[in-house]
Order: C-alpha cells, then sequence, then structure tokens
C-alpha cells in the first residue's frame, strides 16, 4: 500500500422526507466537485419543527476524500 492523505471535512445535508435523504444528498453533492470520497460518517441527526410538527430532517456528515499526488520528480544527475 501506497503512503496516502485524506482529507476530512464535514457537511450538513437536508431533506423533507428523511434522515437517509438527508445524508445522501450531502455525499451526492460532494461528490459532484470533490474525486475521490472515501468514507461518510454520520455524526449528528436532527429535525426541522415548525408549530410543533416536523418538516425537515438534517444530517451532519464527515466525508473525507483522498488527496491526488503526482509522482515525485525524479533527481536530476549533474
Amino acid at each position: 500500500m501506497s503512503d496516502s492523505v485524506y482529507k476530512v471535512i464535514e457537511l450538513v445535508g437536508t431533506s423533507e422526507k428523511s434522515w437517509e435523504d438527508a445524508a445522501r444528498n450531502a455525499v451526492e453533492t460532494a461528490g459532484r466537485t470533490l474525486k475521490n470520497l472515501r468514507i461518510a460518517e454520520v455524526k449528528q441527526l436532527d429535525l426541522k419543527v415548525e408549530d410543533g410538527c416536523v418538516v425537515g430532517y438534517r444530517a451532519r456528515v464527515s466525508l473525507s476524500f483522498k488527496y491526488e499526488t503526482e509522482p515525485k520528480p525524479k533527481p536530476r544527475r549533474k
């Protein structure tokens, strides 16, 4: 296995249907602009409440992606 570096970011996805959809929205939205997504971990779930009724779901997600590295240049001979 080669050495790798990963970045972990935190996102909040929302949905009017479910926590699963909220988490999926966070990951799929990030996946449109980030490459090499690796692990998503749901850290927290909460609800949006209006007038005593649930009107929305939120999922806080930690998402990791692998940094792309370029090969190290070979040393030049003098």
